[in-house]
């Protein structure tokens, strides 16, 4: 084997890397700063931007934190280095907002935001519109139709085509002159005096072709009515109440309800033809309700009868009325017409000058007024001058 030559003290090692050649010393002092500069630049690297989220303090916070490199004071540089970045000011930290719970969205809260969001315009006011008619009132049914009625006395026209329609549940009123055809025609609608020409209808029942049948619809007090007046009080309502065809048990009771209504209960012993005017006509009024008719023919209700007892019978015919009955009534009263009634027919000379509702017929006058308009007659008072020298 061959040996490597050994060395002598006198000879260096030869290195395997090439001599580096010396650098003069402005080099080296730059390579000093260059390899300065990382340093530095790691030392104030830029800081990472701050999130929104505050970060809850504590006390060892500060303490955890690693702290700045102190800068080492930079060595004069041939040239100059770069600069610095200026240091941002720390911004106040956002105060913390309580959360707020999410708000339901419903569709009108949405179409609500919508109509928001929308610049409104302003609307053109609507044309003020008149209210709709009030409706028409339900004409009521007729319970009594008084179709062309005619009749006559010899030369003397009582009646010359009178037609009056009076409705269900009405109190009507016959107004007329003496000697106008008022007592006639209520007569001839009762079934007591037969026209020459004509046609009664009550409830649509014919009053000259089906007599016994109407009769039981109407009660009626004629005038000058001629009563059984030798039977007692209690006697002629009862006879009344049977010719009717009410039973042995309804006739007592309804007697003894109108007695006491009227006021007769002193007078059912005594003899009809003892009473007094007044006296008579109540009870001939009893007599005409005791059967419950529903149309009421009343010629003079009132004649006769004191003011008392006139205010109790028109309380007992107003509730008559009230429960759907029909009052026919005639009289010379136009105060107690205006009054009580709510339809009404003036008749002069056997014809009817104007009919209808109480306060269309009056025209914005009296009842007195309009029928002195309508039926004249007045005539001054003159040629009576002795009537003002008295005798001795």
């Amino acid at each position: 084997m061959s040996s490597l030559p050994e060395s002598t003290p006198d000879e260096e090692p030869v290195s395997a890397v090439a001599p580096v050649p010396d650098e003069p010393a402005d080099a080296q002092e730059n390579t000093a700063s260059e390899a300065e500069k990382p340093t530095k630049q790691a030392a104030r690297a830029p800081r990472a931007p701050r999130t929104s989220t505050p970060r809850a303090k504590t006390p060892g916070a500060a303490a955890s934190r690693p702290t700045r490199p102190a800068a080492q004071p930079a060595e004069p540089a041939a040239r100059p280095t770069a600069k610095a970045a200026p240091k941002a000011t720390p911004k106040p930290a956002p105060k913390p907002r309580a959360p707020r719970a999410p708000r339901a969205k419903t569709a009108a809260s949405d179409a609500a935001s919508t109509t928001a969001a929308k610049p409104r315009t302003p609307r053109s006011p609507r044309p003020a519109t008149a209210p709709p008619p009030a409706p028409a009132p339900v004409p009521k049914p007729t319970a009594l139709d008084i179709r062309q009625l005619y009749k006559r006395f010899g030369s003397t026209v009582a009646l010359d085509g009178v037609s009056i329609a009076v409705p269900e549940g009405s109190f009507y009123g016959i107004v007329g002159p003496n000697g106008a055809g008022k007592t006639t025609m209520l007569s001839i609608v009762s079934g007591l005096l037969r026209p020459d020409s004509g046609q009664v209808v009550v409830h649509d029942v014919d009053v000259w072709k089906e007599p016994n049948h109407a009769k039981h619809l109407i009660g009626v007090l004629p005038d000058r009515l001629r009563l059984f007046d030798r039977l007692t009080g209690a006697q002629l309502l009862h006879y009344s109440g049977t010719l009717r065809g009410l039973d042995a048990k309804t006739v007592p009771a309804r007697v003894e309800s109108l007695v006491t209504a009227f006021g007769l209960e002193n007078a059912m012993g005594r003899l009809v033809a003892d009473y007094s005017a007044g006296m008579t006509k109540k009870i001939a009024l009893a007599a005409a309700l005791i059967h419950s008719p529903r149309v009421l023919v009343l010629d003079e209700p009132f004649e006769s009868v004191d003011p008392v007892s006139a205010a109790n019978i028109t309380e007992i015919l107003q509730k008559y009325v009230a429960s759907g009955g029909t009052v026919v009534l005639s009289s010379h009263s136009m105060d107690l017409i205006q009054r009580v009634c709510d339809h009404v027919a003036i008749i002069v000379a056997g014809v009817v000058l104007d009919s209808g509702a109480t306060e269309v017929v009056r025209g914005g006058k009296s009842l007195e007024e309009r029928f002195v308009e309508l039926a004249g007659g007045r005539k001054a008072a003159e040629g009576l001058e002795w009537l003002h020298s008295f005798s001795e």
